[in-house]
């Protein structure tokens, strides 16, 4: 008889503890929520250019060589690019457009597109050159 009771005792102790870790859940050893990154800044800004514009004139001998759809051969422009990211690459492209270091007309949405495509960059949807 002792021993029922015994196992009564056990299993309502049992269920009791169980009540109260679900009632008080992991108070007060409850794990730190994750911290969340900010989001990236928006397309039209907060890109750099960590590369000196003037090596990207190599580029426009790339560009007019993917205009006439001939490949290009000993490729000087994309390894400038490589290790920015999509949004950088086209800042630094934007920047030596603007300061016409690539010394040919350009359309500027067309051609930096082509040329970030070429590099195995992508020109992000709402970006444009700035001005």
């Amino acid at each position: 008889m002792a021993s029922k009771q015994l196992i009564s005792l056990f299993l309502a102790m049992t269920i009791l503890s169980t009540a109260l870790a679900l009632v008080h859940g992991c108070t007060p050893y409850c794990p730190t929520p994750p911290v969340v990154s900010p989001p990236p800044p928006p397309s039209g800004g907060g890109g750099s250019c960590p590369i000196n514009a003037l090596k990207l004139e190599v580029c426009a001998n790339v560009l007019n060589l993917l205009k006439l759809n001939i490949p290009p051969k000993n490729d000087q422009c994309c390894p400038l690019l490589e290790g920015l990211v999509d949004l950088d690459a086209a800042v630094c492209l934007c920047t030596a457009i603007k300061a016409n270091i690539l010394g040919i007309n350009l359309n500027v949405p067309v051609d930096l597109t082509l040329l970030l495509n070429h590099c195995g960059k992508i020109c992000p949807a709402d970006y444009t050159c700035p001005a």
